[in-house]
């Protein structure tokens, strides 16, 4: 069981689901710098869930300048 403060982590898989995308392009926006990512010991990415959902807040379908 993770600590109370532990920071909640991501796969791309799960990131990918979020934004509707193939895991590759998450992949791909952390390497052009886009979106930031944690390597695990085995060389994994991870993405810091806040940031993630930040980034869908501010890139959601429904946030337009008629609202």
């Amino acid at each position: 069981m993770a600590a109370p403060d532990a920071e909640q982590l991501l796969t791309p898989s799960e990131v990918a689901t979020l934004f509707r995308v193939d895991p590759k392009t998450v992949t791909r926006w952390a390497k052009a710098g886009k979106l930031a990512s944690i390597r695990t010991l085995g060389g994994h990415r991870r993405y810091r869930a806040a940031e993630v959902y930040a980034l869908l807040e501010s890139h959601a379908p429904w946030r337009s300048s008629e609202l």
